[in-house]
């Protein structure tokens, strides 16, 4: 029996910009977004061949009771999708090494799928080309076109699926504060077009000047995230460590050097993006968990 295999690291991502637009008739929303690539990564291995389809998840960030379902995880969604639209007729066998926290808003689900799309692409006999493997990215995702791209930077539109790279910056440091319980998704979407809603918010896209995000210090002028508000009302850890973070990127930019304190996706992590030294006061509640960019 002849057996392949391939490794692929699953980088998580940040939103630097994160802006929600109108619901579309769907029931999903649109959205603009600045994704940021993260050093921080799983590790996806797949084996290909005769045997029968399977997926396991081990590693330091596993939550207590598991990930559900093996069939409603993006991976095996990703393979399923993959075989399907190749027309490949193989099982395969996938083993994520979860070091990405879940549920954070940090796209660590959203990672592996995109991992498994570039181990099958590798792998397949008749590969798809980048074109058809982000049109499957898009079915499975808002940020899994990004992961799968392997841009550092880009600024993407619509559910995700539209992708504008930006040339890659100076490596930054970015402190991540981590939560035990996450946020779900479709929750904070609710609650964020009920309170749209209530407001009469008229919605329509943002214009950006040029150069708006060629650089950390233009970045950090537009850096926003149109869920904080909601989801600092729905998560306590969020409503603490948010404010705290805005604060010491405003005292370091102050001090002439550039620095983003804002929550990632949905959340529930905040992060503290930087590139000098930075005081983190580090005795508080929060444990914070270092990586850089990518």
């Amino acid at each position: 029996m002849t057996r392949e295999s391939r490794t692929e690291r699953a980088h998580a991502k940040i939103n630097l910009v994160l802006r929600i637009l109108a619901r579309e008739a769907s029931g999903y929303h649109g959205i603009e977004t600045l994704f940021q690539l993260l050093e921080l990564h799983d590790l996806v291995h797949v084996r290909v061949g005769t045997m029968a389809p399977s997926l396991t998840c081990a590693g330091p960030t596993m939550p207590a009771g598991g990930l559900g379902p093996v069939e409603q995880n993006l991976a095996w969604r990703a393979a399923v999708a993959y075989t399907t639209a190749s027309g490949w007729n193989t099982g395969w066998a996938i083993a994520i090494e979860k070091h990405i926290p879940v549920g954070g808003g940090l796209g660590g689900g959203s990672a592996d799928a995109a991992a498994v799309l570039r181990a099958f692409e590798a792998l397949s006999p008749t590969p798809l080309g980048m074109a058809r493997l982000l049109q499957i990215a898009g079915s499975l995702g808002a940020d899994v076109p990004f992961l799968v791209s392997g841009e550092s930077l880009a600024w993407a539109w619509g559910r995700g699926d539209r992708l504008m790279p930006l040339p890659a910056l100076p490596t930054a440091t970015v402190q991540l504060a981590v939560f035990a319980d996450g946020v779900n998704t479709g929750a904070a979407y609710g609650a964020f077009a009920r309170a749209r809603e209530a407001r009469g918010d008229v919605v329509s896209a943002f214009t950006y000047p040029a150069g708006a995000f060629s650089s950390w210090a233009s970045i950090a002028a537009l850096a926003a995230n149109d869920f904080e508000p909601i989801v600092s009302d729905m998560h306590t850890g969020v409503a603490g460590i948010l404010p705290r973070f805005r604060e010491i990127a405003s005292e370091t930019q102050r001090g002439g050097a550039p620095a983003i304190g804002m929550m990632s996706g949905s959340g529930a992590t905040c992060f503290l993006l930087h590139t000098g030294a930075i005081d983190l006061h580090t005795d508080g509640p929060v444990p914070l968990l270092p990586t850089v960019t990518r």
